[in-house]
């Protein structure tokens, strides 16, 4: 299955140098270039791409304004010359950040971690180890969810904790983890908690004892979980 892709660069060097570069991956499909970002946002309301490279400094619409425009968003590569819109941009989940003038090698290595991520998130129902991506210190991480005990919210971060290995902390609401998560295999019990549903051994006095003999209190709002662990 082909990755389709497009680049977005008011700059014409910097975009023929993306399509240079583009070209030498047999698994992507260049389907679009641009150099103003809003014929661009037009075209990807209408066409839906996997993976989009994108300046964020740009005269009309910056690279960051339109990602947030696009209510399905592909995988985002954002290519500036500016260090400092870094933050904003992993903020967005943005799958990687290359500087200008971006190097061969390193546009090649951020490209096939893409098509890896590609690959694996488009095949993942078919592995035996469900797994999911999130970022954490400036870097994807891949996370079994077997290992997952529980996940806890410290306000705009949540800390994931494993059975395994140290927590992971990550920027990101509750609400969007538990969209990422199988509903039959996790479960919100309190706004700030969600738990591996096998990682309950026991429920007392609205709380749950999980694996580890951590003990969580269970909120009136998610006391449902507690008869359909019963069962």
């Amino acid at each position: 299955m082909p990755i389709k892709c497009a680049a977005i660069d008011d700059e014409p060097p910097a975009l023929a140098l993306l399509k240079e570069y583009i070209s030498a991956f047999p698994e992507l499909q260049l389907v679009q270039t641009f150099d103003d970002a809003i014929s661009a946002s037009g075209f990807l309301r209408r066409v839906p791409v996997d993976l989009l490279f994108i300046d964020i400094n740009m005269p009309d619409i910056s690279g960051i304004d339109l990602v947030k425009s696009l209510d399905k968003k592909p995988l985002i590569i954002f290519t500036t010359a500016y260090k400092k819109f870094a933050w904003e941009g992993f903020e967005l989940e943005a799958f990687d950040y290359l500087l200008k003038p971006i190097e061969r090698k390193r546009f090649s290595r951020s490209v096939q971690k893409a098509i890896d991520y590609f690959h694996f998130k488009n095949n993942r129902l078919n592995e035996q180890e469900e797994s999911i991506f999130v970022h954490a210190e400036y870097k994807l991480v891949k996370i079994a969810l077997q290992d997952v005990e529980y996940i806890e919210s410290l306000e705009d971060y949540i800390r994931i904790n494993l059975l395994s290995a140290k927590p992971v902390l990550t920027l990101m609401p509750l609400k969007k983890i538990l969209e990422k998560l199988p509903p039959d295999k996790f479960r919100r019990i309190h706004r700030s908690y969600i738990v591996g549903a096998d990682k309950v051994v026991s429920i007392a006095n609205r709380k749950v004892t999980l694996v580890s003999g951590r003990e969580l209190p269970v909120s009136d709002t998610y006391a449902g979980f507690i008869q359909d662990w019963k069962k």
